[in-house]
């Protein structure tokens, strides 16, 4: 996620869904890519192993272990990065099938965003479901955050997908750092190296990590002076990011020694032609310094500097305006980060870039418009066939979404997805192993899903309403059954919200089959629960659990999810029942 002039991109809005249309899809890629694309360096790749194994960089292009030239063109999906520390959208299909569909729709490599946090505490996480008109997600029940990684990392493999882990922010949260530096009092520069040691060390062996982004749009917070942000050759080691990068990356090469090292730019940058003195542009996009100033590791050909660019509708910076043309546009990007791949100084990477799904947003002839800056800049990447990119984000809940809420395969706008389909780069080589059969049954089991979950951990406000209840179910025959019932909502939305109930045996004895009731004070209705089955009369409402939750282990819980809407009134509910017995406050 990327913010400038200090406003952050909400990651909350719902998107909506439209159906692909696959045959325009086909037509279009095909008319584009033979008019966009040189033909002496054509995107599509001739050897068919090209992608195999670890990569490397030579001049301005990365090249696979074999030697062929291949390029970045992926997307972003986020969730580890936020106190959910797990990838969005999982409490709506399998992880199996997200990555199928990811793979299918032509990208080849996911940037996954993580926390400091999690690396250094871990938590198994909740907002996912282990059941959706039928089971998923069974084989990440249990496991923390980095184990879970780890399962996404090893499926995308599998399949052929590559994948960049980047570090998006110390504390578990949303967007980048506050502070706009890799360091934070709690989270510190040297907790910050040991922690890329950590992940590092954990793939090191493994070719579909490809390389480590290392930090998450460094910039100059609003209203702090250049000097106490995030610079770039300074020398200041408290805030020269690329110094740090160069401890960092070092360490990583250590551990790792095939791995690709990602470096982000700045906000701003000293300029004397510019007003104030400084040249100011997206968090992560300002890479002049590197002409004077390069990022240099203890060994060659690891190095890949990563820019973020966005349009006007997240904000409104100087060169959108009623003047604005493709040529000035990238005259701006060329400026800013493109001279380090038109020069062949390192490959350039454009980790973030995105678009809501209107049609106007997506391809615009109106000067200054968020349609004219994409489609513009997807043609800058096609007539630059080796500069790398992904786009952000799959994530349903986001603005930019590339799918809807449901995390179904059909992308919200087919127009995007046809645009982005003409700069794709297949990589034939990158197989990493062979999907189990577990993971085809699980994948297969969860194709059909079709759920309606729109959520977010987003830094918009969301309500916080909870209500903690005991009940005594009825006692089994080798102790005491106990149980508390906790409802919160976890995000909310302008008519909608995301809620959970929390059923905890607090007894000495399992709770066997049981029912969950509660009627909601408000007008509520809810449209979709994951882990259970329910039934709603009214505002009352009826839970069955899922098979593998119909028995509660001592000193263990379940937990059922749903999404809802309301029209006036969402006020949580103050009592429960466990198989039948009233819950007292």
């Amino acid at each position: 996620m990327t913010t400038t002039g200090g406003t952050s991109r909400s990651r909350a809005r719902p998107a909506a869904l439209c159906s692909l249309a696959v045959t325009a899809v086909l037509a279009l890629l095909g008319t584009l890519f033979i008019v966009t694309m040189p033909a002496a360096s054509a995107a599509t790749p001739a050897a068919s192993g090209v992608g195999a194994g670890f990569w490397h960089t030579s001049g301005n292009q990365i090249l696979d272990s074999n030697g062929n030239p291949v390029r970045i063109a992926g997307i972003n999906w986020y969730g580890f990065e936020t106190p959910d520390e797990i990838a969005h959208g999982l409490w709506a299909q399998d992880y199996h099938t997200i990555v199928n569909d990811i793979k299918s729709l032509g990208y080849n490599t996911i940037r996954i965003p993580f926390s400091n946090q999690m690396v250094e505490d871990p938590i198994v996480p909740q907002n996912l479901s282990f059941y959706n008109t039928g089971p998923i997600n069974l084989d990440l029940k249990g496991l923390n955050a980095l184990q879970d990684l780890q399962k996404i990392v090893t499926y995308a493999g599998q399949v052929g997908l590559k994948v960049i882990l980047d570090d998006h922010r110390s504390e578990a949260g949303e967007s980048a750092e506050d502070n706009g530096l890799w360091y934070t009092s709690t989270y510190t520069n040297q907790d910050w190296i040991n922690d890329w040691t950590t992940i590092a060390t954990m793939f090191a062996n493994d070719p579909t990590v490809i390389g480590f982004d290392l930090r998450n749009e460094p910039h100059t917070p609003t209203g702090v002076a250049y000097a106490n942000g995030a610079t770039w050759g300074t020398g200041d080691t408290s805030t020269d990011i690329r110094l740090a990068y160069e401890a960092a990356g070092n360490a990583v090469l250590k551990v790792d020694p095939n791995a690709l090292v990602f470096c982000e730019g700045i906000s701003e940058y000293p300029d004397s032609s510019a007003s104030g003195g400084y040249d100011s542009t997206w968090w992560g996009g300002e890479l002049k310094g590197v002409a004077q100033y390069p990022v240099t590791l203890s060994s060659a050909g690891h190095v890949v500097y990563s820019a973020h660019d966005y349009g006007p509708s997240l904000f409104q910076q100087t060169w959108f305006n009623s003047s604005t043309t493709s040529a000035s546009l990238d005259a701006v990007w060329n400026a800013n980060f493109g001279y380090i791949y038109t020069q062949n100084i390192a490959p350039l990477w454009i980790g973030e870039f995105g678009t809501d799904n209107t049609a106007s947003d997506v391809s615009s002839t109106t000067a200054g418009s968020q349609g004219q800056w994409f489609s513009s800049l997807v043609g800058y990447l096609a007539a630059n066939p080796w500069m790398n990119w992904t786009y952000w984000a799959l994530n349903g809940e986001d603005s930019f979404a590339l799918l809807d809420g449901s995390y179904d395969a059909t992308p919200v706008s087919a127009a995007k997805q046809s645009l982005l389909a003409t700069i794709e780069f297949p990589l034939p080589g990158a197989q990493n192993g062979t999907p189990s059969a577990s993971a085809s049954a699980s994948a297969s089991a969860s194709a059909s899903a079709s759920a309606s979950a729109s959520a977010s951990a987003s830094a918009s406000a969301s309500a916080s309403a909870s209500a903690s209840a005991s009940a005594s179910p009825s006692a089994s025959a080798t102790g005491k059954a106990s149980a508390t019932c906790t409802y919160s909502v976890t995000n909310s939305w302008s008519g909608g919200f995301q809620a959970q109930v929390v059923v905890a045996d607090t007894g000495t004895a399992a709770i066997g089959s049981w029912t969950l009731g509660w009627t909601f004070p408000g007008d509520q209705q809810i449209n979709n629960m994951w882990n259970a089955t329910y039934s709603q009369s009214g505002e009352a409402v009826t839970v069955t659990p899922a098979a593998y939750d119909a028995s509660i282990a001592a000193g263990s819980s379940a937990t059922v999810g749903f999404t809802g809407t309301f029209t006036s009134n969402d006020a949580a509910p103050t009592s429960f029942t466990l198989n039948g017995v009233a819950c007292s406050a």
